[in-house]
């Protein structure tokens, strides 16, 4: 068996071998090792700490209790979408015969009729901050995901009223950027669909819900199925745009069939203004008042 001849190192190369181990993966800490922590083995880790960071910053924020927006990222300000329609209407002007321009502006003009939800996303959250965000422990505070559309419009409306508002991002196969409106410190990109969803509900005393597509359809029906089952208190849940939600979804029709009970088709409120969805979440908190709040 060859063994290696005992000799005394010189100080440079105990240095460079030194140098060496320290340089070696190996030798990180274990929380510094993204390449260790991104392994499979390491995602019950990930869950977790995906569970603290935000539980423990909105907790040192002082935010007791939220209202969730939702709605299509699709969705723009009216200034952006007539801003579109004009350009469309222009390039179609030139060339009138233009099939594939006519079609541009028929979608820039449903994108004209759906900005409202978005002035209404923006009032509803300016009302609501405006009138809750007064003492040192913060209640109704707007969360959305965090994205563009009906969720920067929410942002927005708490920004322009000099309220916080917290963002749920989620790294996408196509990157999606935090809207600009969202309080620095409490804007959170997460990996996990699950966990956010958690963190969506786990302070939530409200829902509210613009037009959206699968995203929206995903969290709204996920936050009915939670209180059905009672595995989340009852809360307010608000559709806005009766129009778009009846044709979308027949919830008569699913009690009707007995898929439901009719008790659950009341678990909805349908509205079309800021105010109506604002007076239906406080009405609902007076009748609920010895409620406690959510989990």
């Amino acid at each position: 068996m060859n063994q290696r001849t005992p000799k005394e190192l010189l100080p440079e190369q105990k240095e460079a071998l030194i140098a060496k181990i320290r340089a070696s993966r190996a030798y990180l800490k274990a929380y510094q090792d993204f390449e260790f922590l991104s392994r499979k083995d390491l995602r019950a880790v990930r869950l977790q700490l995906e569970l603290l960071k935000p539980e423990l910053v909105l907790r040192e924020h002082k935010i007791r209790s939220t209202i969730v927006v939702f709605g299509s990222a699709r969705i723009l300000s009216p200034e952006d979408a007539r801003r579109r329609l004009q350009a469309a209407q222009e390039a179609l002007a030139e060339r009138p015969r233009d099939a594939q321009l006519k079609r541009r502006v028929a979608e820039a003009e449903k994108k004209v009729e759906f900005s409202r939800w978005y002035e209404e996303a923006r009032r509803f959250s300016a009302l609501l901050s405006k009138a809750q965000q007064a003492g040192n422990d913060l209640e109704y505070v707007i969360v959305t995901g965090g994205g563009p559309g009906v969720m920067e419009a929410a942002n927005r409306g708490a920004w322009e009223s000099g309220a916080k508002s917290v963002g749920l991002n989620i790294t996408l196969p196509h990157e999606q950027d935090p809207n600009p409106y969202i309080t620095p410190e409490l804007c959170f990109q997460f990996h996990y669909f699950s966990l956010r969803k958690m963190h969506f509900l786990m302070r939530a005393k409200a829902l509210v819900a613009c037009p959206g597509g699968y995203g929206t359809l995903d969290e709204l029906f996920e936050t009915l199925t939670l209180v059905q089952t009672g595995k989340k208190r009852p809360l307010p849940i608000v559709l806005f745009g009766k129009e778009y939600w009846r044709r979308l979804i027949d919830f008569d029709y699913l009690a009707e069939q007995g898929m439901i009970a009719w008790e659950d088709v009341k678990l909805v409120k349908m509205v079309e203004t800021a105010e109506e969805g604002w007076d239906h979440i406080r009405k609902f908190w007076k009748t609920h008042r010895g409620a406690a709040p959510a989990e």
